[in-house]
């Protein structure tokens, strides 16, 4: 090989090296720390290439994802003096780099899950001592929750993390008071259920009742209506027959005992007591003359 083709390599290589000693990349979910013969310099480092001095600076690099740490058991005391035990999980996150380093042995994320686990319990410790077993199992967790967070939250914040969330996983109650506080649940749940049951039934006696009137006033209007309407027909039938009577008085007496006839007359059983002379068969006298 040439040797200025060596030389050409060797310059590479070189400044390859060089380059990798004078920089440094912090990834998205990273933050960095800076330090000149050991002391803190910057920790404000956004994402991507920065530069360095090689001996003089030093980098340390830190998760800033949400990270998860799982607790074991332990025991609590109630506002009774009940032992309860419960186990939970937090979520953390890193989010004042600068203090995290200080205050966790350079950084050491099993000593910042540990001195965090120990924030939340004393914050369970008094949110549970101010309640009784019953308030403990049957609070609404969210409100639980919010207030273990607002509590544990501030001692969080001194060691330069962010308490995301705190769950608890499962509530173990003693032998002796379990039963007795199921019950007492039990109760609660039923009486909760009858005065639902009753508010329910309550409501749907009113619906009927309103039902009921509205039927009673729909039938009443309909009722008035049809008399209005029945009281205009008759009014008009009348007239009609008046004004038929007017123009031909005769026919209108002819066509009226036609009607009676054609009613009273011809059919099978019926007897009828009259007067030959009767002015019933005035018409039918006049046709047999004829």
């Amino acid at each position: 090989m040439p040797s200025r083709a060596i030389a050409a390599v060797l310059t590479v290589f070189t400044m390859v090296i060089l380059f990798g000693l004078f920089t440094f990349t912090v990834k998205q979910n990273e933050l960095a720390i800076k330090f000149t013969f050991s002391k803190f310099v910057r920790s404000d480092y956004e994402p991507g290439l920065h530069f360095m001095m090689p001996l003089v600076n030093d980098v340390k690099k830190f998760d800033k994802r949400v990270l998860t740490r799982n607790y074991p058991e332990e025991q609590f005391l109630t506002s009774e003096g009940k032992i309860l035990r419960i186990d939970f999980y937090v979520k953390w996150q890193v989010n004042n780099v600068e203090s995290f380093y200080k205050s966790t042995n350079g950084g050491d994320e099993e000593v910042a899950a540990s001195r965090l686990g120990g924030i939340v319990k004393d914050g369970l410790k008094g949110l549970i001592a101010k309640r009784t077993i019953q308030q403990v199992v049957v609070a609404e967790r969210a409100e639980f929750i919010n207030e273990l967070l607002s509590v544990a939250g501030a001692n969080a914040s001194q060691l330069g993390v962010r308490l995301v969330d705190v769950r608890v996983k499962k509530i173990n109650l003693p032998d002796e008071v379990s039963d007795s506080v199921y019950n007492r649940m039990r109760q609660d749940f039923a009486r909760q259920a009858a005065q639902l049951r009753a508010e329910g039934s309550g409501s749907a006696e009113q619906l009927r009742s309103e039902a009921e009137r509205q039927r009673t006033e729909l039938l009443a209007n309909a009722n008035r209506d049809a008399s209005v309407i029945r009281g205009e027909g008759d009014s008009k039938a009348a007239e009609i027959y008046a004004d038929a009577y007017g123009k031909n008085a005769e026919f209108y007496s002819f066509y009226r005992s036609l009607q009676a006839y054609r009613e009273s007359l011809g059919k099978p059983g019926d007897v009828l007591v009259i007067s030959p002379d009767s002015d019933f068969f005035k018409y039918l006298n006049k046709s047999g003359a004829k």
